[in-house]
């Protein structure tokens, strides 16, 4: 009977062979790119996974400026050859046929995607290719021209982390503690200190969802944090407190956290699909809870409202304003009593930000504000002193904001906001605009 994995180790080991020949040297830019267009040559598929575990490999010894080299040189090299781009735009256009038209999408594509499907097959491959976006990210900023780099792999990773692909787990207590850690420490909106505070989050009046992918094991992907309550919950320090054993009428979901634990995966909208599978989730499980919301930060708002000169702030305020510079000042403490008598004001500000303030593309400044309104919920309350802790003053002045999941309006207010740009809320904040 033949022993397959010999015999793949007897190629593999082969493999290696061939290439020590090519005297590859760590950090060395050469070795790494002359063993990526090995990898896009038409070898087996056994020696491409030696190819591309060696390069994963030199990828990961690389130092941080020859990590932003190695970017810049694949961009450069596998880029779309724009001679090719157009002889395939007239040969499609002469005649349009199926053949064609592939061949022009492959010339457009050019070949940096397929240099990372083909990495993708090394050993923990697409952790690896997760954690090489991440570091591109941090060289976006000063390197506009990686960019297209940027954009093919988000192409990729909306192919690879499609929510068909995942798997929704519900968090317990019982769930392995290796997982539980990963947890605390990827915490994004209101960070845990040990297991006591995780513990807390996974009791009986709370759900606690996590995506995982069957590439990555055991690393969790996105999270979303739940509380059962009666009406939405209106301060993150109470939805906080062990669980008091007042018996209350629990009719609502509160959605509270929401936290991408891959930062390689920003900007791949896994979110959305999260927060409706969830949706559904508790539907079935808990037919008593009729109603879906969520507590959430404001992120932008006092890094905004720093920029506006007063000019601008009495306009929004109006006639009737009350100077809120106070607010600017370095040593604003957490209950600060001008807030809550100045609680109309502040709430007419918010709510210019959260509806009027808008982007380059016409929406929405806020990112927050941007997903769930893009998901489909309304702006239904601002909230006061929601959250009353050192993070929640220095990001928004301690305001969080109540946005509502209807129903039966998801899909109408999802397509008039992402086609029409239109902002839905609701009557209570029509008084403050």
């Amino acid at each position: 009977m033949l022993d397959l994995k010999k015999i793949i180790s007897s190629i593999a080991d082969a493999g290696k062979k061939i290439f020590k020949k090519k005297d590859i040297k760590e950090n060395d830019l050469v070795s790494i790119i002359s063993l990526c267009d090995e990898l896009l040559s038409n070898k087996g598929i056994v020696f491409g996974i030696t190819v591309a575990r060696d390069i994963t490999n030199l990828y990961r010894v690389l130092s941080n400026e020859n990590k932003l080299n190695f970017f810049k040189m694949i961009n450069d090299k596998y880029k779309p050859d724009f001679s090719k781009v157009n002889e395939a735009i007239e040969n499609f256009t002469k005649s349009q046929n199926e053949i064609n038209l592939s061949y022009l999408f492959n010339a457009a594509e050019g070949k940096r995607r397929e240099l990372f499907r083909r990495l993708n097959i090394a050993p923990n491959g697409t952790s690896i290719i997760v954690k090489m976006r991440e570091e591109l990210l941090r060289f976006l900023k000063e390197n506009k021209n990686l960019i297209g780099l940027d954009n093919d792999l988000r192409h990729l990773f909306k192919a690879w982390f499609n929510p068909g692909f995942l798997k929704l787990e519900k968090i317990t207590w019982e769930t392995k503690a290796l997982v539980l850690e990963k947890i605390i420490k990827h915490e994004r909106v209101h960070s845990m200190k040990d297991m006591n505070d995780l513990k807390r989050r996974l009791g009986e009046d709370r759900r606690f969802f996590c995506y995982f992918h069957p590439a990555l094991e055991d690393e969790p992907i996105i999270f979303v944090q739940v509380a059962l309550t009666e009406g939405l919950g209106k301060s993150i320090q109470e939805l906080m407190k062990p669980k008091s054993n007042s018996e209350k009428k629990l009719n609502t979901a509160t959605f509270y956290s929401i936290s991408n634990c891959q930062e390689g995966l920003a900007r791949v909208t896994l979110g959305h699909f999260l927060i409706k599978r969830v949706l559904y989730e508790i539907q079935e499980e808990l037919p008593y809870i009729k109603n879906f919301g969520t507590l959430s930060p404001i992120p932008g708002l006092a890094e905004w409202f720093f920029q506006q000169d007063e000019s601008k702030i009495k306009n929004i305020l109006g006639q009737n304003n009350e100077n809120l510079s106070f607010l600017k000042s370095v040593n604003l403490k957490i209950g600060e009593p001008r807030i809550v008598s100045n609680k109309d004001n502040i709430l007419k500000l918010v709510a210019h930000y959260l509806i009027n303030e808008k982007d380059n593309n016409g929406f929405p400044l806020g990112d927050v504000t941007r997903f769930h309104l893009r998901n489909g919920a309304m702006i239904d309350d601002i909230v006061i002193n929601a959250n009353i802790s050192d993070t929640g003053y220095k990001r928004s002045f301690g305001i969080m904001v109540n946005y509502l999941y209807e129903l039966k309006n998801i899909e109408k207010n999802h397509e008039d906001f992402v086609n029409n740009k239109k902002v839905v809320y609701s009557n209570k904040l029509k008084n403050f605009l």
